[in-house]
């Protein structure tokens, strides 16, 4: 049985967008990736909405992906590979971040993986996925995510350049999930599922 743990935001949680309600299992792309890829894996999700690479809020605590990845990764392990895609809450006006600066969270998230006493006699593989471009969205989201759509199309770049660095596997996420413009920002249940199937061939060949 190989175990593979999702550790993301609102998109890997199922947020529904317009409606604020969470996907059913088998729509959410991890469910998906679970049905294609089979029995003989294990798909863990750890998602949460306003989830960030290592970024607080002080109304919505604990939203730090550095700060709770190293005790998840403690209670699901053993571990054989480790998907994180985060920084689309990062964009958040507020943060005031760079794309690079994001990208350095998200290093940071991955080196937590790498670092890891607990998986150190049985290191995961790490797949970094670059998050979906932020588009037009409600007038909301839009207050809250002033310049993200710009900033938001500068990561991949910036996350295909850390995952070199750390030597481990890298996605882009806006190649398959080419717009999110029903909110800006969330998946339709057509893109996780075309997300799920992509990323079910792509961990087959890692692992």
């Amino acid at each position: 049985m190989r175990t593979v743990l999702c550790f993301g935001d609102s998109n890997t949680w199922g947020y529904e967008p317009l409606v604020a309600r969470r996907y059913p299992a088998h729509i959410r792309w991890t469910g998906v990736l679970q049905n294609s890829l089979g029995d003989g894996f294990r798909v863990i999700e750890e998602g949460l909405n306003g989830r960030t690479n290592v970024t607080n809020e002080a109304e919505r605590p604990i939203r730090s992906g550095l700060d709770v990845l190293p005790v998840i990764l403690e209670s699901h392990r053993p571990l054989d590979l480790v998907a994180i895609m985060l920084g689309t809450n990062d964009l958040k006006h507020d943060f005031n971040l760079s794309a690079e600066q994001i990208a350095d969270g998200a290093r940071q998230v991955c080196r937590s993986v790498i670092d890891c006493e607990y998986l150190v006699d049985n290191p995961p593989q790490i797949l970094l996925i670059s998050p979906t471009h932020v588009e037009l969205m409600t007038e909301e989201e839009q207050g809250l995510f002033i310049g993200a759509i710009e900033k938001s199309r500068d990561l991949a770049e910036h996350y295909q350049a850390v995952a070199e660095n750390l030597g481990i596997h890298f996605l882009d996420a806006s190649k398959i999930v080419v717009r999110t413009d029903l909110d800006g920002v969330h998946w339709d249940a057509s893109q996780h599922k075309d997300f799920g199937e992509l990323l079910s061939d792509l961990i087959q060949k890692i692992i």
